[in-house]
């Protein structure tokens, strides 16, 4: 059954179709990290990971080798060996490094053997969570979570099933992005003053600040994914 609502009347959303070239095929967006590059093993070695944060702090704040020397006192050539995973700093180079790069002296060694963590779930063995608007006939299973990670972002995929009809059906609104993938069944999904009618296989990508959640139960059982994303800060 539809939700009733005194907002204005949504509208149907069409499916933007992905950009083409001008022989009819899709334009591919070339991706901006290379999922096959392997980082190198010696980051093993605390000279060579301290060195790698701090190029990466440096290179972050935009300068370069000659003023960071400026900035630390510290000589270019002294600078091109830590970099370089050459020579091991003293504490006091350390602290004259947090300084002028403003992170914590801490910060250089996070890569060195830094657990890297893992979560693997077995099918239905996924964790029952209730969310606002949980009820009779509405399941949220949690696949998975890593709270602290090197990321900065911290992501919760749910396995969403539906299995009764509702009157009314809160929406949500949060920070961060979230992406929807049907499974089974049929709804239509409101997003802001836009409605989806969507089927398996059809996904929805969005900026979950805008009001969200399903507008209208089509046709159930219904499940689909629903993976949420935002920035660490902002988790708990």
């Amino acid at each position: 059954m539809a939700k009733k609502s005194s907002d204005p009347k949504p509208r149907v959303a069409a499916a933007k179709p992905l950009p083409k070239a001008g022989d009819g095929r899709a334009i591919r967006t070339p991706l901006t990290q290379n999922p096959h590059a392997i980082r190198d093993t010696r980051e093993k070695v605390l000279e060579v990971a301290i060195g790698r944060e701090v190029r990466a702090f440096r290179k972050k704040l935009g300068i370069t080798v000659a003023d960071l020397a400026v900035a630390t006192d510290i000589s270019l050539g002294m600078l091109s060996k830590i970099e370089n995973g050459i020579t091991s700093p003293s504490l006091t180079t350390l602290q004259a490094l947090s300084r002028a790069l403003g992170v914590p002296v801490t910060a250089f060694f996070r890569r060195f053997e830094e657990e890297r963590s893992a979560v693997f779930v077995k099918a239905g063995e996924g964790l029952d969570v209730e969310r606002r608007g949980t009820r009779a006939g509405h399941q949220y299973n949690l696949l998975g979570h890593i709270g602290s990670n090197t990321s900065g972002v911290v992501v919760e995929p749910y396995l969403i099933t539906l299995t009764e009809d509702s009157d009314v059906f809160p929406t949500f609104q949060h920070e961060g992005m979230e992406f929807l993938y049907m499974l089974e069944g049929e709804v239509v999904y409101r997003h802001g003053s836009n409605l989806y009618p969507m089927k398996p296989g059809d996904s929805l990508f969005f900026d979950a600040d805008a009001p969200h959640g399903p507008e209208q139960l089509t046709r159930l059982p219904m499940r689909y994914l629903s993976i949420i994303c935002y920035p660490q800060s902002s988790a708990g």
